[in-house]
C-alpha cells in the first residue's frame, strides 16, 4: 500500500468536501483510540471481525481473557469469556470459560437480540464441539450440540461448520480436542460441509456438502490433501450465505505446514440452493462482508495478480469493481459502515512491523488513513498474531479493534462522530 497516495486521497478529499456543499460525503471525526482493557493478562474481542460485540443496549461489550502467546491453542486450555462494562469505569466481568477459541475468530461468540442478557459462544462439552447459548446475569445456559461459524441479525438462525477438519487443514482457525469427526481421510467428503442450525431448536440440516462442490474447486494431485470449508458470513437479511471452500496440499497436520492452497469464493441461498462462484479461476477470496442482502466487499486475487478490494452483486458477479486500484491493493479485513458508505479495511504488517488502517468513501473511492499500529516481535507468531479485525457498532457511533502497538493485547475503542 502507498502511504503517500492515500495521505495524498484523504487532503483532496476534504478539500473538495469543504469547498463545496454540495461534495461528496463528509469523512466522520474519528477519536483517538481508548482502551478498554488492560494487564496484567492479554484481552481480544470474542468473535471475528466485523461481528458485532456490543450488547443489544450498547453497554456491555465481549472479550476474551488469556496468558497464552507465540503457539497454537492446546487441547483443553480454557480462555476466560468477559463482558467489558463501558458504562462502570471499563470493568471487567469474566462470565464464563470455553476451550474452543483461537486467535483469531476467538469463541465466535454472538449476542441474540431474542433474548435478553443473552449471547452465544462455541465450547466443548462431553466431548462434543458446542454452541452454548448464556444468560449472563442469571446463569442459565442451552446447549445447542454443533459449533457456530455465523449467526442470522435475527439471532435465530446459525452456520456450522467442521472444526475440527479446520484444525487440520488450518490449524490457527480450528479447535483441538477432537469434538467433531474430521474426516482427515477423505478429501473430498460426502458428509461434511455447511450446516444451518435452529438456535431455538437445535435441529440442523446439511445444505452443502464439501464433495458436491469439487468440480467448482481447485482438483488437488495429493492423495492426503484435503477440500474444505471455512470463514462463513449471512446477508444481512438472512437469506443468502458467503463462504470460503478451500484446498489443501502436501499438509503436515502436526506442524500446520501448507506448501499449496487454493481458494474459490462462494455464495448460495440460506436453504442451499442457487450455489454460485463468486470469481474466476485464480481470484481466490480472502476477507468479505455484506452490505445488504445482495451486495459484498471481498478481497480476492484481482485477474490472478494482486489482492485487491473488489465489490460485486449476487447474480451480477461478472460486473465485479476493483475498488480502489493502486491504493488498495493489500489483503485487508474490509467492513461497512452500517449506512453502507464507507469500508473500514486493515491490512497486514509491513516490512517495519506497522499494520495501516484506513477509511474508504465508496461514492469517490476517497481514502482517509485512521493510523498505523506497531506489531511487536513477540506478537508476530503466525499462530497468535493479532489482527486489528476491526468491527463498528451497530449505530455507527463506535468501532473497536484488537491491537499490541502499546505492548500487550488489549481491546480498543474509537469513537465516531458523523457529519
Amino acid at each position: 500500500m502507498n502511504a503517500k497516495l492515500i495521505i495524498a486521497a484523504a487532503f483532496c478529499a476534504a478539500a473538495v468536501s469543504a469547498c463545496c456543499n454540495c461534495g461528496p460525503t463528509p469523512f466522520p471525526e474519528v477519536s483517538d483510540p481508548i482502551a478498554i482493557t488492560s494487564g496484567p493478562h492479554d484481552h481480544f474481542f470474542a468473535s471475528y471481525f466485523g461481528i458485532n460485540s456490543w450488547s443489544p443496549d450498547n453497554r456491555y461489550v465481549t472479550v476474551l481473557e488469556t496468558d497464552a502467546n507465540e503457539r497454537l491453542v492446546e487441547e483443553g486450555e480454557y480462555a476466560t469469556i468477559a463482558l467489558v462494562d463501558l458504562e462502570d469505569n471499563n470493568k471487567l466481568i469474566p462470565v464464563a470459560k470455553t476451550c474452543c477459541w483461537n486467535f483469531q475468530e476467538a469463541a465466535m461468540c454472538h449476542w441474540l437480540p431474542w433474548a435478553e442478557d443473552t449471547f452465544l459462544y462455541n465450547d466443548l462439552r462431553d466431548g462434543k464441539f458446542v454452541s452454548v447459548i448464556l444468560n449472563w446475569k442469571t446463569g442459565e445456559e442451552r446447549i445447542v450440540p454443533y459449533p457456530v461459524s455465523a449467526v442470522t441479525q435475527d439471532g435465530l438462525w446459525a452456520i456450522s461448520i467442521n472444526y475440527a477438519r479446520l484444525r487440520l487443514s488450518r490449524p490457527d482457525y480450528g479447535y483441538a480436542g477432537g469434538g467433531q469427526e474430521a474426516y482427515g481421510d477423505v478429501s473430498w467428503p460426502e458428509n461434511d460441509g455447511l450446516w444451518v442450525v435452529n438456535l431455538k431448536t437445535g435441529e440442523a440440516k446439511m445444505i452443502v456438502s464439501i464433495a458436491s462442490l469439487k468440480d467448482q474447486m481447485t482438483q488437488m494431485t495429493d492423495p492426503k490433501g484435503l477440500a474444505y470449508f471455512c470463514h462463513t458470513i449471512v446477508s444481512t437479511d438472512g437469506s443468502k450465505i458467503f463462504w470460503l471452500a478451500r484446498t489443501v496440499e502436501n499438509l503436515d497436520a502436526q506442524a500446520g505446514f501448507v506448501s499449496k492452497w487454493q481458494t474459490t469464493s462462494f455464495t448460495c441461498n440460506i436453504d442451499g440452493t442457487n450455489v454460485r462462484r463468486c470469481f474466476p479461476d485464480g481470484w481466490g477470496g480472502s476477507h468479505f462482508n455484506w452490505k445488504d442482502d445482495k451486495t459484498l466487499a471481498v478481497t480476492a486475487k484481482w485477474d490472478d495478480k494482486v489482492y485487491g478490494h473488489t465489490i460485486f452483486t449476487v447474480g451480477e458477479e461478472e460486473k465485479v469493481k476493483h475498488l480502489g486500484p493502486g491504493i488498495l491493493d493489500f489483503d485487508g479485513h474490509c467492513i461497512f459502515s452500517p449506512d453502507g458508505k464507507f469500508i473500514s479495511t486493515d491490512g497486514y504488517w509491513n516490512e517495519y512491523f506497522y499494520r495501516s488502517w484506513v477509511l474508504v468513501r465508496l461514492e469517490d473511492e476517497a481514502v482517509m488513513p485512521l493510523g498505523s499500529f506497531y506489531v511487536p516481535e513477540n506478537y508476530r507468531n503466525i499462530y497468535s498474531r493479532c489482527d486489528l479485525h476491526p468491527r463498528f457498532r451497530p449505530d455507527g457511533k463506535q468501532i473497536g479493534f484488537n491491537s499490541v502497538h502499546e505492548g500487550s493485547r488489549q481491546v480498543y475503542i474509537r469513537n465516531i462522530e458523523w457529519k
